[in-house]
C-alpha cells in the first residue's frame, strides 16, 4: 500500500499528506462530491484498511478499488532484464494509481517543471498552506485540502512570485485552472488519448502529461521523457553507462505498456542509481528577483 500511494505525497512537508508513526497514510483531497480526508493502512499482506471523512468520503470509498488499480492484469509483464525481474519479485504488490482527479495532479506537476524537486515542494507547501482549507475529520495536525481550480485561477501573480513560482509556470497553472472541467474529462479516455489532450494545453508537455498520468490515470506506461535525471539513471542501472532520452525510449520499448512500472520497481528495490560527477546545480529563488 505505502509503495503504491507514495507518489501522492509532494515532499516530506506536504500539507495534503501525512505518514504517521503507525504507518498510516493520511491524505486530503477534493472529490467531485466534496472534500475528503482518508486514512489507509496495510491490514495484512493482501488487504488495505480504509477510513474516510468529509462530504467526499462515500464517493472516495466506492472508488478506492479503482484508485488502487486492483483490476490490473500483469500477465503480460514478464521483464527479461534480471534487475527488473528481481525488482518485480521483491515488490509483487505494487499497483499503479488511478485517482481520476486530473486537475489535482496538474498543479504539482506544473510546479515541478524544470526546477529542483525541493524547490517545487517548497512552493506547493507555501501555496497550499495559504489557500487550502482544513481537512475534514479527526486528522493529524495541519492536514489541508488543496485549493480548488477557481482559487488557483485567482491567486495573484505576486503571490506566485513570492512562492518562488516563475511567470511561465504560474501562467500555465492559471490557464489549466480555467480549463479544469475539460481536463477532468480526460480521466474517461484511454491514457494515450488523454495524454494527447493534456499536451494541447500551452505549457503542458510530454513530461508533465506523464507525471499527471502516473497519478490520475493509472498509466503503467507513462514514462517521464524529458526528466533531468531519468535517462541517465535508467542507463547506469540497466546498461552500466549513461544514455539520453531517445536511447532510453528505444531500450525500454519491449517493456511497453509497463515502462513506468519498470522504473518504479527499480527505485523501490534500491537498484536505481547514477554516479555523482560534481556538485548539484544551485537552487533558484525567483522570489528575490
Amino acid at each position: 500500500m505505502a509503495a503504491t500511494v507514495i507518489p501522492l505525497r509532494r515532499g516530506g512537508g506536504d500539507p495534503c499528506h501525512r505518514i504517521t508513526r503507525d504507518g498510516a497514510h493520511w491524505h486530503a483531497s477534493r472529490m467531485p462530491s466534496g472534500p475528503v480526508t482518508y486514512r489507509l493502512t496495510q491490514a495484512d499482506r493482501h488487504a488495505v484498511a480504509a477510513q474516510a471523512w468529509g462530504p467526499g468520503a462515500e464517493e472516495f470509498l466506492e472508488r478506492l478499488p479503482v484508485m488502487l488499480c486492483l483490476d490490473e492484469d500483469l500477465a503480460d509483464f514478464v521483464p527479461e532484464h534480471p534487475k527488473i525481474a528481481e525488482a518485480h519479485r521483491l515488490n509483487p504488490g505494487l499497483r499503479m494509481l488511478r485517482t481520476g482527479l486530473v486537475f489535482e495532479a496538474v498543479v504539482p506537476a506544473i510546479l515541478e517543471q524544470k526546477v529542483h524537486t525541493k524547490t517545487a515542494h517548497d512552493s506547493w507547501r507555501k501555496l497550499v498552506w495559504r489557500y487550502g482549507t482544513p481537512a475534514p475529520g479527526p486528522t493529524p495536525d495541519g492536514l489541508r485540502v488543496p485549493p480548488d481550480a477557481e482559487t488557483w485561477r485567482y491567486i495573484p501573480s505576486w503571490v506566485y512570485h513570492r512562492a518562488n513560482v516563475g511567470p511561465q509556470r504560474s501562467k500555465t497553472i492559471v490557464l489549466a485552472a480555467r480549463m479544469a472541467a475539460k481536463l477532468e474529462e480526460t480521466a474517461q479516455l484511454d491514457p494515450v488519448t488523454a495524454a494527447r489532450h493534456l499536451c494541447t494545453v500551452p505549457g503542458i508537455g510530454v513530461w508533465t502529461a506523464a507525471e499527471i498520468a502516473q497519478r490520475a490515470f493509472g498509466d503503467a506506461d507513462a514514462l517521464s521523457v524529458g526528466d533531468f535525471h531519468l535517462a541517465a539513471i535508467v542507463g547506469w542501472t540497466l546498461l552500466g553507462r549513461p544514455i539520453d532520452d531517445d536511447a532510453m525510449v528505444e531500450y525500454l520499448e519491449p517493456l511497453r505498456p509497463h515502462r513506468y512500472r519498470a522504473v518504479r520497481l527499480l527505485g523501490l528495490a534500491g537498484f536505481a542509481h547514477k554516479p555523482k560527477f560534481g556538485p548539484r546545480t544551485p537552487y533558484t529563488d525567483h522570489s528575490r528577483i
